[in-house]
């Protein structure tokens, strides 16, 4: 077959011709020349299945730690969904798992959850408030047969917060003499970057920005592992008693109570009430003596 007639094959077919020439000997000791053709594969897109490794994106973080009080946002990135496949999220208690959202809907009673989509594969989860309850571990799973799932671990910092006197001894009452200045340390630990304020409260009032007393200062310096705040009152009085509060934000709080006495020194009132005791089981032993002495 010429040259020619094999080009015409594949316009008159509208193939894209495999062509393969094979010669063999005819009866006649002359050379024949076959001539095939195949039709084109047809164009796909070759598609991992559903359990290919790497289906989840590899750069994604498999752990979290948050500071308490904040917002958290977790991903989940799927290089590859198949049609009809959603993501979902779930929350794993020990064996149990409640479900939080399918796609971008929401299907748990906690407002603080809410579900996100961006860059065509990240599907997010975020978190806001998060409080030690939400440590555990949080599943995006799809909806393949079997399902796909990773696992997520949130980790959350809990604040340490403790109050302490002028000595930085741990106190939960403290006594002061009218006229003195009260001192109060807060020292907040476990938590690598704070992004809350530290706010002290007397009774309901915030004292950070009081500027109707007077005379009252906080200072409050950072800490590699947190941060210490200082309150002073000067000239106190009788006014001044009662719960002083230390807190940052939602996260940690923790409060001392504070008596402010006039005329008689704490040192007094604690002898005062330990002589007071000692009269007591003097006079109750003498009575005891008299009544066995008569009897």
């Amino acid at each position: 077959m010429a040259a020619e007639e094999i080009a015409a094959i594949s316009p008159i077919r509208r193939l894209a011709a495999v062509v393969s020439e094979r010669s063999y000997r005819g009866s006649d000791h002359s050379n024949l020349l076959i001539v095939t053709t195949q039709p084109p594969l047809e164009s796909t897109t070759l598609r991992p299945p559903l359990t290919t490794p790497g289906l989840f994106a590899s750069s994604v973080l498999n752990n979290y730690t948050v500071q308490a009080g904040t917002k958290v946002t977790l991903h989940c990135q799927v290089d590859y969904l198949a049609e009809n496949t959603s993501v979902s999220w779930l929350r794993r208690f020990g064996d149990s798992l409640t479900l939080v959202s399918v796609g971008t809907e929401v299907y748990s009673g906690d407002k603080r959850y809410t579900s996100g989509f961006s860059g065509r594969k990240d599907w997010q989860l975020h978190i806001s408030g998060v409080n030690q309850t939400d440590q555990g571990y949080y599943e995006c799973q799809l909806s393949s047969h079997p399902p796909i799932v990773r696992s997520i671990y949130l980790h959350v910092l809990v604040p340490v917060l403790e109050i302490a006197d002028e000595r930085s001894l741990p106190i939960k009452n403290k006594f002061y003499n009218s006229g003195s200045t009260i001192e109060l340390k807060c020292v907040i630990t476990k938590v690598p970057q704070p992004t809350q304020f530290i706010i002290w409260t007397h009774n309901s009032t915030i004292l950070n920005y009081d500027t109707t007393r007077g005379g009252i200062s906080v200072k409050t310096d950072i800490l590699p592992d947190g941060a210490k705040s200082q309150l002073y009152i000067n000239n106190v009085g009788p006014a001044d008693s009662g719960n002083y509060t230390c807190s940052l934000g939602e996260a940690a709080v923790t409060s001392v109570s504070v008596v402010v006495i006039t005329g008689e020194t704490p040192a007094a009132m604690q002898h005062g009430r330990a002589t007071s005791q000692v009269s007591a089981a003097a006079l109750s032993m003498t009575a005891a003596l008299l009544i066995r002495y008569v009897s």
